[in-house]
């Protein structure tokens, strides 16, 4: 990975867009990725990166955003092909930039960052696919960003979250998220043998990819779905079409890029709503300075944090 800190002048890219102090951002695997020497990800040759901040307007033209606002910023090109939270200023089009919900800090916000967004995204769209009052859901990669959060998220809306994990020292850290059960990742599914296993999930997220996602599709009960959003493992699964056809299973598809603003306004609701019911201290692995950043990217693309790593951009 190839990172260094230094000054740079804050840019925006056109008139409209808002200019926001940053009080923390987060480290997201999507960074890791971007922070590559040569990553597929990364659509410039050099830019500051972090995908998510929060803080304060600066400088705004938008009426529903003035000067003052607390907000979150991510998505769209942020940290990917344009100056993005790893810095004390960033430049957003007001697309990615949401006001911030009461209950929900600047701290908060980069607690639950991108990835607590996504995993708010993965709870509705099960909810809009019907997930019934008190159901089981099995959370995959449940120490991750994503993972963690969706499991503290699905707790606080009264659902029972399954937490699977390959990290057995991390059970009772999840316990404590809300977790019902701590499984490990040969549990997810039985019967290897046949195309499909007992009907064991009422819904899933999965933060994973791969042969997990696989599993979890031969294992959900009838009409249940899996909200993914994660390829940790692997961008590839080999599944059939059986869970679909005979078991009439869904598989949702979670992107929180180019949410709608209206969709952003919903999940940070949303979070608003659950914030009383969340111990969000716990859910934070460390709190990075800009000039640590490598090792906590390094850390993330290889699995070894536990929840999320704030970044404070104040200088040291």
């Amino acid at each position: 990975m190839t990172y260094s800190v230094r000054d740079v002048e804050p840019t925006s890219q056109s008139p409209e867009d808002l200019l926001v102090q940053v009080d923390f951002s987060g480290v997201n695997f999507k960074d890791a990725m971007v922070a590559a020497a040569k990553s597929r990800v990364r659509r410039v040759a050099s830019l500051v990166g972090g995908v998510d901040a929060a803080g304060t307007v600066t400088a705004s033209s938008v009426e529903r955003l003035p000067v003052g606002t607390r907000v979150a910023v991510h998505g769209g090109d942020l940290g990917v092909a344009r100056d993005g939270g790893f810095a004390q200023f960033v430049y957003a089009p007001e697309s990615l930039v949401t006001a911030l919900p009461e209950t929900v800090t600047t701290r908060r916000a980069m607690i639950v960052g991108t990835a607590g967004f996504t995993a708010m995204q993965s709870v509705l769209a099960l909810e809009d696919r019907g997930l019934a009052a008190d159901a089981e859901v099995l959370v995959t990669g449940a120490t991750g960003g994503v993972g963690s959060l969706a499991v503290a998220f699905l707790a606080a809306r009264g659902y029972r979250p399954v937490a699977s994990t390959g990290s057995d020292q991390n059970a009772d850290w999840l316990g404590a998220l809300g977790a019902t059960r701590v499984v490990g990742r040969a549990d997810v599914s039985d019967k290897p043998g046949r195309v499909l296993g007992s009907e064991l999930w009422d819904g899933a997220v999965d933060c994973v990819g791969g042969a997990a996602l696989a599993e979890v599709l031969r294992s959900l009960r009838y009409g249940a779905a899996v909200a993914a959003s994660g390829l940790v493992a692997s961008a590839d699964v080999a599944t059939t079409v059986y869970p679909f056809i005979t078991r009439a299973v869904s598989l949702i598809g979670i992107d929180s890029v180019q949410a709608s603003r209206v969709d952003r306004d919903r999940v940070w609701r949303t979070i608003g709503e659950v914030a009383g019911a969340v111990d969000f201290e716990a859910l934070i692995d460390r709190t990075a300075t800009l000039e640590v950043l490598p090792e906590a990217l390094a850390d993330i693309h290889n699995g070894k944090t536990r929840g999320r790593i704030l970044v404070d951009p104040t200088p040291g």
